[in-house]
């Protein structure tokens, strides 16, 4: 609700303690225009996918978001064939916070709106634009077409992290979890991206490395930002 998503009905656990917040939450869902919907004890354990849910679940409207709305975009992230829930929703967190334009979800990945997407994303789906695009490779062109570069990031061979311009309009393309990013999209790259490694692990979770990818992206730019104002 307080990102403007239209909630369309709210259900709560009736033998649940509906404290003070539970009582101000369904409160808004009504005045939101929402319904609200008091269910019998234990139904609502049996339909959530959860193991303890929460006493409330709700039904919310996908929010819409197309690639063309990305044609001024200066900073987008890309998943070619993330399929783990919790990966996809930890990326979509972290595009949130570091400030990203929007999260673009192609074939092969998970879709963003699963349930455990969202609930990994805790609460940025509806923050920022979450665009279910079709095939990656249409997906890269349309975005090298709006001049964006195209930058993957990859376990090895690619440019330290440190060591690319991070300051231009930027597309990072994020692949699956145990192949990388897939031979078809090679020609459509524009540049390669690593995160230097010392220790022994031969690679980085596709989250953590797009945490420490954008906010490096969010660092440089605040950066360039500072120094244009000493100026």
């Amino acid at each position: 609700m307080a990102a403007g998503a239209p909630v369309e009905s709210v259900f709560v656990d009736g033998a649940a303690d509906a404290g003070p917040e539970v009582a101000e939450l369904l409160a808004a869902a009504l005045a939101h225009g929402a319904r609200v919907f008091s269910l019998a004890p234990g139904v609502l354990g049996r339909v959530a996918d959860t193991v303890t849910p929460q006493p409330v679940l709700a039904i919310v409207g996908t929010p819409p978001a197309t690639l063309a709305e990305l044609s001024g975009a200066s900073f987008v992230v890309l998943c070619a064939d993330v399929r783990d829930p919790g990966n996809a929703g930890a990326v979509i967190r972290v595009a949130d916070a570091a400030g990203a334009d929007a999260v673009v979800c192609c074939d092969g990945t998970v879709d963003p709106f699963n349930p455990k997407t969202v609930r990994a994303s805790a609460g940025s789906v509806l923050h920022l634009p979450v665009v279910v695009a079709g095939a990656a490779q249409e997906a890269l062109e349309a975005l090298g077409g709006y001049g964006l570069v195209r930058m993957a990031a990859v376990s090895r061979a690619g440019s330290p992290y440190t060591a690319v311009d991070l300051t231009v309009r930027l597309a990072l393309v994020l692949g699956n979890e145990a192949s990388g990013i897939a031979p078809e999209l090679e020609g459509l790259l524009d540049t390669r991206v690593t995160v230097p490694m010392v220790g022994g692990a031969e690679s980085l979770n596709v989250a953590t490395a797009a945490a420490v990818l954008c906010f490096e992206v969010a660092r440089t730019r605040s950066n360039l930002h500072a120094m244009g104002e000493a100026r």
